[in-house]
């Protein structure tokens, strides 16, 4: 991996910055209730159309190095795990995980093709070994659409409510289209049997409010039980949150940029609500606050940043 990540989440207190913020007059609209009578709600295309002119700029990441410390799940791993990596953007969070373990499979979905295509050019110039069979990519807009059924098929994803009733038959062929073909994608010619990792990283907050909870459900839907998603995100009080004038606000704790790209502030409640009401059991949810500094402006920085690992039912 280069280089070891270092890892830091209590740089300072949620609790005292909230009350700093929530005193602050000139930030009092950031917390005034959205009374928009028709709350804007944007075309998937559209969506997707903002997200490739993100990608278009902003053609560079930085690899997410910290996240393994982060979620020192995806090292411990059985050996073929499967992970499913929603919003894969420009590849910052596979490559970590590609180089942290040589048996994974990442199967990487964005609605931008435009994503698509820098996460497949940063993973080729990574000189991570082994890689073509184990990374996979395809468009879908999860928030919308759903997840093709070569992920779990209808009839896998059956059989995983019957294995959380300790009734789990021998899962029953049939003709789904596949990623690549149906011999590539594992042991079942079904489907790939579902996957034993979700990792929604940044890509929550980009879908509007509303769609959310479906879009949560689809994650549960793919994943085989007992096992983990995995969340990073955008939290309440978080610095870009607070840089945000008036008029971008589309929603409660909902902003628009210039760009027409979508970002929400979760706070610690909403977060567990989302996710145990679409039947996910919470294993740790927190805030995790981050002091940096801009190399270029030398400016303190303080992120705020909502860290969550949630757990399917056996």
């Amino acid at each position: 991996m280069g280089r070891e990540a270092e890892y830091f989440s209590k740089d300072f207190d949620w609790e005292k910055l909230k009350q700093e913020v929530e005193s602050n007059p000139s930030l009092s609209y950031h917390f005034q209730p959205f009374d928009s009578i028709s709350p804007s709600r944007p075309s998937p295309s559209q969506d997707s159309q903002a997200w490739n002119q993100f990608h278009i700029r902003h053609s560079t990441g930085r690899e997410r190095r910290y996240l393994l410390k982060e979620f020192p799940e995806l090292l411990s791993c059985d050996e073929y795990s499967k992970v499913l990596e929603v919003g894969c953007g420009n590849g910052s969070t596979a490559l970590p995980i590609l180089r942290g373990r040589d048996n994974i499979t990442i199967f990487a979905c964005d609605c931008s093709n435009e994503a698509l295509e820098r996460a497949n050019k940063m993973i080729e110039v990574s000189n991570v070994g082994s890689v073509a069979h184990r990374f996979h990519l395809f468009h879908c807009d999860f928030s919308t659409n759903g997840f093709p059924k070569w992920l779990a098929c209808d009839s896998c994803q059956g059989n995983f409510l019957q294995k959380q009733h300790n009734q789990f038959p021998d899962a029953e062929e049939n003709k789904h289209t596949s990623l690549n073909n149906s011999s590539s994608l594992g042991e079942r010619k079904c489907c790939t049997g579902g996957v034993d990792f979700v990792t929604l990283i940044f890509t929550l907050s980009a879908v509007p409010l509303y769609r959310m909870p479906s879009a949560i459900r689809e994650c549960f839907s793919v994943l085989k039980p007992g096992c983990l998603l995995l969340f990073r995100d955008y939290g309440l009080y978080d610095m870009t949150m607070l840089r945000f004038e008036p008029d971008k606000r589309v929603g409660f704790r909902e902003y628009m940029r210039s760009d027409g790209t979508r970002s929400y502030f979760f706070c610690a409640d909403t977060v567990r609500d989302l996710f145990t009401g679409s039947g996910f059991n919470e294993l740790e949810l927190e805030y995790c606050c981050v002091k940096s500094t801009n190399r270029r402006t030398g400016k303190s920085m303080r992120r705020v940043l909502v860290h969550g690992k949630f757990q399917k039912p056996f």
